[in-house]
């Protein structure tokens, strides 16, 4: 019951429901006011992912950002407006959707994430900086250390899950079907750090395991970690849709040096 409690957070958040109907409509609103190229990445329906070219800039740095969902719910254009602020900082940003379980394994997902990662940069040429929320922070640090560091150079999961063992006999594994040894497998805690920029953030008014996880993670891989007050599992991303906020703004440093080859930022 207690990794239930720690991990459910739908049912933390009352008001999840609503903030997530919210997101639909300002993703829907910020593709109107800023039509993405579509981008495909293989053969399936979900397979694609929207990337917003910020105007004016020949070669702007790169950003893929991957929506959460516990990997069984939503998809990229649910998310849409979370590209505002680093748009507005001259960062182009890919929103990809996947596929879901149980309709595919876990695995199956992190390598549709490889293959955003490796078409993204096909396309524009540059190292990107992985970013993501909850089921997304988990896929961002997974190519951080999957994939070379010309694909992907630099990682800031918000929300992630790092080792997902905790999930196994939780609700949240209906779903997935996750044993231990998967569960395991699929941890990128328990991965050799790729040694590349990594920057881990939370809510400061989230669970004790996601505070944990992020915190523990960050240091695992010699990274940097935050939590940010008073926000909780979904409310921790609103600082995305702002350019002036001190997250977007570490953002867009991660991409710019990532672009550039960098090792820090």
């Amino acid at each position: 019951m207690g990794f239930e409690i720690e991990y459910n957070n739908r049912a933390r958040v009352p008001e999840s429901g609503a903030i997530i109907a919210r997101w639909i409509q300002a993703a829907e609103a910020f593709r109107l006011a800023h039509p993405p190229e579509t981008l495909a990445y293989g053969p399936g329906a979900r397979e694609v992912m929207d990337l917003f070219l910020p105007p004016g800039v020949a070669r702007p740095p790169v950003a893929l950002f991957f929506h959460g969902g516990y990997w069984q719910a939503l998809d990229g254009r649910a998310v849409s407006h979370m590209a505002a602020g680093l748009l507005a900082q001259g960062v182009a940003v890919a929103i990809p959707s996947y596929d879901l379980c149980p309709e595919v394994p876990l695995a199956r997902i992190v390598a549709q994430a490889e293959a955003a990662a490796r078409a993204l940069h096909a396309r524009m040429g540059r190292p990107a900086l992985a970013m993501g929320h909850s089921a997304g922070g988990h896929l961002a640090a997974m190519l951080l250390t999957r994939l070379p560091s010309e694909v992907v150079a630099a990682a800031l999961p918000i929300s992630g899950l790092f080792w997902l063992e905790p999930l196994v006999g939780t609700s949240i594994n209906d779903k997935l079907g996750l044993d231990e040894a998967t569960a395991r497998g699929l941890s990128p805690a328990l991965l050799p750090s790729p040694g590349r920029p990594l920057h881990a953030v939370v809510g400061g008014a989230e669970s004790d395991e996601f505070l944990r996880q992020t915190r523990e993670f960050a240091a695992l891989w010699g990274g940097s970690h935050e939590a940010l007050p008073g926000l909780n599992h979904f409310t921790v991303l609103a600082p995305l849709e702002d350019p002036a906020h001190p997250l977007t703004q570490r953002a867009a440093r991660l991409a710019w040096h990532a672009g550039a080859g960098l090792t820090e930022a």
